[in-house]
């Protein structure tokens, strides 16, 4: 499967509308598909990145439970399984700035990475979700895939 790209991620959400607004405003999705799923109550709203084309795809069934939310990186790292989702940005402070200004809670400025060149941010969405912020400078979407090489390695 050396071939294999992330398609999208999932994020059961409680308020399908207003979350599919934010990632639409904040990082420049537009709504791909809607979709109903009769059996489970389930309702889903494909959204799509028109330039890079990766996916975020929001699932709500009414009665969803919200707890269990890591509120900081710290504290989704002593979670098994998702801790957060992260977003390339090409300018960290202006999008760091536009989601809390859509509603974000800021949770870490940005700031130098653990990554040599890496800088990057954590916010929470309007509904707590752990959403993180980075910028690598020179490489973006396709193109960093392109250049590291299908097996992840660089070339």
């Amino acid at each position: 499967m050396a071939d294999a790209r992330l398609d999208h991620i999932g994020l059961a959400v409680a308020d399908l509308g207003a979350e599919a607004s934010w990632f639409c405003e904040v990082f420049g999705l537009v709504r791909e598909l809607t979709l109903r799923v009769e059996p489970l109550d389930l309702s889903i709203e494909m959204l799509i990145h028109p330039g890079l084309g990766y996916r975020v795809e929001l699932l709500h069934r009414p009665g969803s439970l919200a707890g269990g939310k890591p509120g900081t990186p710290a504290e989704a790292a002593l979670r098994d399984g998702y801790g957060h989702v992260a977003f390339d940005v090409a300018d960290l402070e202006a999008a760091f700035d536009l989601a809390v200004a859509r509603g974000a809670r800021p949770v870490m400025p940005p700031c130098p990475s653990p990554e040599p060149g890496v800088r990057m941010a954590f916010v929470t969405d309007p509904e707590g979700n752990l959403v993180e912020l980075l910028h690598r400078p020179g490489l973006r979407g396709a193109d960093h895939a392109r250049l590291r090489g299908a097996d992840g390695a660089g070339r």
